[in-house]
């Protein structure tokens, strides 16, 4: 079994919804680290030296190749990356190996059986 790693930025007010939609979609389990910052195209505003910007989460998904596309999509648009400027972004990467899944991949081998 072939895993990607997606790896979404999201603002902090719609990691719930993100995880959910995930899950619905296919994804067991997801890491979620909080706080993060980054800067797009147009740099954050500055009032007296402090970043007026909102807080991010970084949400790691560890998912079976055949569903990542479609995780990717399904989170991309309940998180409106692609309507409103500057609300985060998402992308998968392969992952060569992985240990520690055999759960998953056991749960995972019924559902997608007709995919593969």
């Amino acid at each position: 079994m072939h895993f990607k790693l997606i790896i979404a930025f999201v603002e902090d007010d719609k990691t719930e919804i993100v995880l959910d939609t995930a899950r619905k979609s296919g994804a067991k389990g997801a890491t979620v680290i909080n706080q993060a910052r980054g800067e797009g195209l147009i740099q954050s505003k500055t009032f007296f030296g402090l970043t007026l910007e909102t807080q991010r989460d970084v949400l790691l998904f560890l998912v079976e190749e055949h569903l990542s596309r479609h995780i990717l999509e399904k989170i991309a648009n309940i998180a409106e990356f692609d309507n409103k400027p500057g609300t985060g972004i998402a992308f998968q990467i392969d992952v060569e190996d992985a240990i520690g899944v055999m759960r998953q991949v056991e749960e995972l081998t019924h559902e997608i059986e007709d995919k593969i």
